[in-house]
């Protein structure tokens, strides 16, 4: 797999340097790549296949994420990494022996060494858990089934919502200003059968529409919401974190709410990808409510029902998926009873945007020669 363009380190412009006391910046949510980055094949040596034409690669055990932190050029394996990541949406790595420590390093290399913007960090989930530690060394989040179900969780279990297991398709914290880039889980505690979780292609889901109705969407921007987690933090004992930055300047205070193009561009791609999610996406700005329902439920029809543009994952015990956020939606599947549980650690990229000179991926591979 050879992408079109090349990016180099000297292409990813220098962090500004600023005083330790500065809290404002000009641009906190820009990215600092000048171009798509290229994939140049480091990892393609290792035990892989691609779990559907559309998305998704998965390696087998001899690739070790430790081992890739560790090797003596981990900065070009890592970055590799991202690239790989954003092309095929989710990458899954069998058999890792990977600490929640060193998953919080994989996560944040991945993101500075992909061009995120200085300003950027790990993200920090508004209901999490006040600890003294969290500003300045976040820790991976706990996924807990329990705790979901005490909650609410994405399914908002306690309000009088729909029950349609596909509810929960999300994109991580769409909510946020700046939200995130790559996310990576690591699932501990497994049920006997049920908990897989899946992923749609939203670069993909562009072909299925025609090119006229996708030049309208270029248009148009939407609400993502979402406030429910207030109700959710009470439930859990706890209030949304309002007190600190929440991994980037752009993310702070107490509302939930941003607005987002539904068409976004990835930066290291240099892809367009369908930016809407059923979770957090309620409202399309500046058209009317009966546009903006009728709009959003083809949207999500046309990621749902489109199940050539999906892949399913079934957790083993040390199983790691690590995908990015820009261009996936994802969800669990919620048919057990039994406790499920893990360690995730997302980071955060840029402010949501559109460049007009993006392209489909379907244009991409094709002028590359690719197949994916």
């Amino acid at each position: 797999m050879a992408p079109v363009a090349t990016t180099t380190t000297a292409d990813i412009a220098p962090a500004p340097v600023k005083p330790q006391t500065q809290t404002q910046v000009a641009d906190p949510g820009k990215s600092r790549l000048n171009g798509p980055m290229k994939y140049n094949g480091l990892l393609d040596s290792y035990k892989h296949h691609e779990v559907t034409p559309a998305i998704g690669r998965e390696f087998a055990s001899d690739l070790q994420l430790s081992a890739l932190l560790s090797s003596s050029n981990a900065d070009e394996l890592v970055r590799d990494l991202a690239v790989l990541v954003s092309r095929r949406g989710v990458v899954f790595f069998r058999g890792q022996d990977i600490s929640p420590d060193d998953m919080m390093v994989l996560a944040r290399r991945i993101g500075e060494l992909s061009g995120r913007p200085a300003e950027s960090n790990m993200c920090i989930h508004p209901v999490s858990e006040y600890t003294p530690e969290l500003v300045h060394t976040p820790k991976t989040q706990m996924i807990s089934a329990e705790r979901q179900n005490k909650g609410g969780g994405i399914r908002r279990i306690h309000d009088d919502l729909s029950r349609w297991a596909s509810v929960a398709w999300h994109s991580d914290v769409s909510f946020e200003n700046v939200p995130s880039d790559y996310s990576m889980l690591k699932v501990n505690i497994l049920p006997e059968a049920g908990g897989d979780t899946l992923w749609v292609d939203a670069y993909g889901v562009l072909d299925r529409m025609s090119p006229s109705f996708v030049e309208y969407l270029e248009t148009l921007t939407a609400e993502h919401n979402a406030e429910f987690f207030h109700q959710e933090a009470e439930n859990l004992g706890l209030k949304v974190r309002d007190d600190i930055e929440r991994g980037n300047p752009l993310n702070k205070g107490s509302s939930l709410i941003a607005h987002h193009p539904i068409i976004r561009t990835n930066p290291v791609t240099g892809w367009k990808a369908l930016f809407v999610n059923r979770g957090f996406t309620h409202r399309i700005d500046d058209v009317t409510k009966d546009e903006s329902d009728m709009i959003l439920n083809y949207l999500n029809q046309i990621c749902i029902h489109n199940m050539d543009l999906q892949c399913r994952f079934r957790w083993e015990k040390g199983s790691v998926a690590l995908w990015d956020n820009r261009c996936t939606w994802h969800s669990a599947t919620f048919d057990y009873s039994e406790e499920r549980r893990g360690d995730r650690a997302s980071s955060l990229g840029e402010k949501p945007y559109l460049d007009p000179s993006s392209m489909r991926k379907s244009e991409g591979l094709r002028q590359e020669g690719n197949k994916w």
